[in-house]
This record gives structure tokens, sequence and C-alpha cells, in this order.
């Protein structure tokens, strides 16, 4: 009888066929969801309610993945939630079998393979790499060694008009208190060999775009990771009669999406030179505060935007409400009815929160061209109908049984395709809302603080 390493065992696990290889299982156990290029044998089961996915690998490397991927989401890192380890497997005739490592499926990710293709847009591509790159530092920052950065190993999910990136994969991971600067430099070479390596496949088996070059797609990824990395942890030095610089340096993480726990500082001994190093950085700023008034759980730049909705929701209401309650007001008077018009046989095309984005893009577009304003109720229905319904099923993708070939290609860089505008409106990309925050796209650190450099001199 087999042996199951679990936080929470699951009776239904009991009644899968465990004496037999993972590689023969009947079709009958088997979803058909998309998954990455595997050394390992990997298939997607259905227990109960639930849709985990299932690695055969040796004792010793599974059973390390499990209690790696168990600390990372106690971290908050975004990985994949390991469920248990099934141990002391035999086939029908008593041959040892491999034990297996199963994981959470993640709903509404998507593979590397599903988003780099020919044609793939260079603005979809960027987001991509930043996505990589933010889970990167991610790790790096909660002392996480991958030793196996892959494209194999990252699942994607749409963030609003970004993408948020997740680790599958920690087999070859260590988790330490701090990484050295000759960790992440090994690392990160490490990334590069095997990065490079993924798109020179995809570039030879033409699914990479003729105007993406791999050596540029590597050599970006370490440029924006040293760039972000310098933001996050570099230490900053200016006059006595800069100290805004500290409050400048906040809000640049926060517009990062990152949280500053803690700062160090200090000043010279004449008192006229101040050094400061953010020290304890922790990523979900925007995501934070969305949960915390509200209950939503999102990605960050999703967060970030229903943040945004509601607090020009917030600004027609007396000034004497508290945020608190505006953002109640807001969750069951504009997001609840708009979400709960999603028909059942759709709600596996985006998760709540990107459908309430790409609403907020149908709905802004709806009022441009109406010359009105359209309410988030009329605009829930035009986009279900118009948009919604003609997009690929993200959750339960239709493919083959051992997930090789996407049947529907489609473009990841928006919900919907409008003539009049190369990309869905954001109201965080408009200054006018609020000029003093400054707001960074693509990693672009320079102009980041350029902005809050202006911001300063203008405040001053």
């Amino acid at each position: 009888m087999p042996r199951f390493l679990a936080a929470k065992p699951d009776a239904d696990l009991l009644r899968l066929p465990w004496n037999t290889p993972l590689v023969d299982w009947p079709t009958s156990y088997l979803v058909a969801l998309p998954r990455g290029i595997s050394r390992h044998v990997v298939r997607f089961l259905q227990v109960g309610n639930s849709i985990l996915a299932a690695k055969e690998i040796l004792e010793e490397v599974a059973v390390h993945e499990y209690r790696q991927l168990t600390e990372l989401r106690r971290l908050g890192v975004p990985a994949v939630e390991p469920v248990g380890v099934v141990l002391g497997r035999q086939s029908s005739d008593g041959e040892p079998l491999d034990p297996i490592l199963l994981t959470q499926h993640l709903p509404f990710s998507l593979p590397y393979r599903t988003l780099f293709y020919s044609g793939v847009k260079l603005d979809t591509v960027n987001r991509l790499l930043d996505a990589m790159v933010a889970l990167f530092a991610r790790l790096h920052l909660t002392g996480f060694y991958w030793g196996d950065v892959s494209l194999s190993n990252i699942l994607f999910r749409r963030d609003a008009g970004e993408f948020a990136a997740y680790l599958v994969d920690a087999e070859t991971g260590e988790i330490h208190g701090r990484l050295t600067d000759g960790q992440r430099t090994h690392d990160l070479q490490i990334a590069r060999t095997n990065l490079f390596g993924e798109f020179c496949d995809l570039e030879a088996g033409g699914m990479l775009d003729a105007s993406l070059d791999p050596q540029w797609l590597v050599n970006t990824i370490e440029e924006r990771y040293q760039n972000l990395w310098a933001e996050l942890t570099g230490i900053e030095e200016f006059s006595d009669s800069e100290m805004y610089r500290l409050e400048g340096r906040v809000r640049r993480l926060n517009a990062l999406g990152f949280d500053v726990a803690e700062i160090d500082v200090r000043t010279s001994p004449d008192g006229r030179t101040i050094t400061m190093q953010p020290k304890v950085v922790e990523a979900g700023h925007h995501a934070r505060r969305l949960m915390r008034l509200t209950g939503l759980d999102a990605e960050e730049h999703q967060a970030r935007r229903l943040l945004n909705d509601m607090d020009t929701f917030r600004a027609k209401l007396p000034a004497t409400m508290s945020e608190s309650v505006a953002a109640h007001k807001w969750l069951i008077e504009i997001f609840e009815p708009a979400v709960s018009r999603i028909p059942a046989h759709l709600e596996g095309k985006r998760d709540p929160a990107q459908f309430f984005h790409e609403l907020l893009d149908y709905r802004y577009f709806q009022s441009q061209r109406e010359n009105r304003e359209v309410s988030t109720e009329e605009a829930a229905s035009g986009y279900i109908a118009d948009v919604l319904a003609g997009l690929p099923d993200e959750h339960m993708t239709n493919i083959d049984p051992i997930g090789q070939e996407l049947v529907n290609k489609f473009d990841p860089s928006h919900g919907f395709i409008d003539e009049d505008y190369e990309k869905p409106y954001d109201p965080w990309e408009d200054e006018a809302n609020d000029p003093q925050i400054p707001v960074m796209f693509g990693f672009d650190i320079e102009a980041l603080r350029a902005k809050a450099r202006e911001a300063e001199g203008g405040a001053g």
C-alpha cells in the first residue's frame, strides 16, 4: 500500500491507481491542460473537485521539493501549492515505482509555449520578461537559490495589462537566510544558459518570432534584473538638504509593487551626508491593500487597477465616508454585480479580477465611442457578449490528453483588440490622476527616477 506525505490528506487520493506507472494511467483519470516540457513524467489528475499536477520522481527529490514549495508558500512567494508525496508505490507484480509529487494546478495559468509564438507582439514579450525578472528578484529577496531557472519551470497568469510569473519546479532549490552576491550571480548564470537554450529551441521550431533574437532576450532579462535589484536593495547617498529623497525612494518601490518594512539610514560624522538602503522589502503592496479593504485576492497589477476604480468611485461619495465603508460599498454595488453577470459556461475564460480589469477597458472605449458615461453594469453585459464569449477557455484549455499542443492560438497582450488604440487604456498611466506617484512600466528604472525627481522638484 502507498504512503502519503501530506499536510491535509485527501481520501479521494486513495482511490487512484498508484500501482500503475504514471505514463500508463488510463485517460479517464487525466485532465487535458497545457504544460511545459519536463524531464519527468507529468500528468494532470482530477481528484474530487480539485485538479492536481502529478510528477514521478525519486523519493529524496520529491520530499525535498515538497518541503521547499511548502516553505515558499509560507513566505508568500508566487509558487504552485504542494499537496503531498505518494511514497511506497509498487506495481501489480511487486516492482518498486518512483514516488509522485502532487501539487495543485494553478488556475488560469499558461506555460511559455502558449505565449512565445511566431507573430507575438514585442510589447507582450517585454511584459513576459518583466514577469520573469520580478519573480527572480522576489525569490532572491527571500533567500531562495533556484539552481534551475528555465521557462519550463515557470507558469504565467494574466495580471491586468501585465503578467505574473509563478515558480513550478523547486527540486534543485535551496532556501537560505540571505543569498550572497556569488549565489545570485551563479543563479543568474544558470538562468542565462537555460533560457538561451530554450529560446533557441523555440527559434528552431519556428515558434519564436523572427524579430526576437535569443541573445537579446537573455541580455534583456539580465539587465532588467540588475536594475530592479539595485532599486530594491541599493545604497543611495544624498545631502542633508535632500531628505525628501527618502520618501521618493519609498514611493518608487511602492510603484514597483513593493512595501518597505525597514530602511537603514545613516548620517556622516558632520551630519551633511545621508545614506539610505532598504533592508526589508516585501512584494504585494497593492494586493495587500485590496485584500485588507475588500477581501479580494488578486495579482499585483490587477489589484492596482481595481483600487484605482475603487478610489474613483469613492471620490463621488461624501468626503466623510471612511475608506473601508467606501470599499465595501464599491464591492457590493460595482464589482460583485459585474462579476455575477458572467454565465457559468464562460467562467473559465477569465478569473474575476482579470475580467473586471478588461471590463474597465471596455467601459472606457464604449464611453469614448458613444460620447457618454457608460455604466459598469451596461459595460459588463456588452463585454460578455462582444468579447468574453469569443475568447479561448484558459481555465480548462481544449488540448489532447497528454498536453502537448494548444488547439487555439491567441494574443495574450490584451483581452480584445480595438482598432483605434494600440493597447487598452489604463488610468494609472495618466499622470493627471496623481502626479506625485511615478508609475513604472518595463522596469525602466531611469525613467522612474526621472519622474520621481520631477515630482519632488515640483513639490520642493
